[in-house]
C-alpha cells in the first residue's frame, strides 16, 4: 500500500438482521480478511495472484502455432 491511501474497509461489510456480513468474496488460499478484486471478467487476489474467471473460457488448439487460443 502506498503512503497517505486509505483504505476503506467498512464498504466491504454490511449488518443484517443484527449479524455482520461480507460484501466481497474472500480468497480460498489466503482466508479470511482478503478479499478478491473484482474485475469486468473475473476475481483476483492482489496478495498471492488467485483468479476465477466469472464465466468458462473456452480454449481452441491451435496446432500450426502450437498454442491454445482463447475464444
Amino acid at each position: 500500500m502506498s503512503k497517505g491511501k486509505v483504505r476503506q474497509v467498512w464498504k466491504y461489510y454490511e449488518v443484517k438482521d443484527g449479524k455482520v456480513v461480507r460484501k466481497k468474496r474472500e480468497c480460498p488460499i489466503c482466508g479470511n480478511g482478503v478479499f478478491l478484486a473484482e474485475h469486468k471478467d473475473r476475481y483476483s487476489c492482489g496478495r498471492c495472484g488467485y483468479t476465477e474467471w466469472k464465466k468458462p473460457r473456452k480454449l481452441k488448439w491451435v496446432p500450426e502455432a502450437g498454442v491454445f487460443i482463447v475464444e
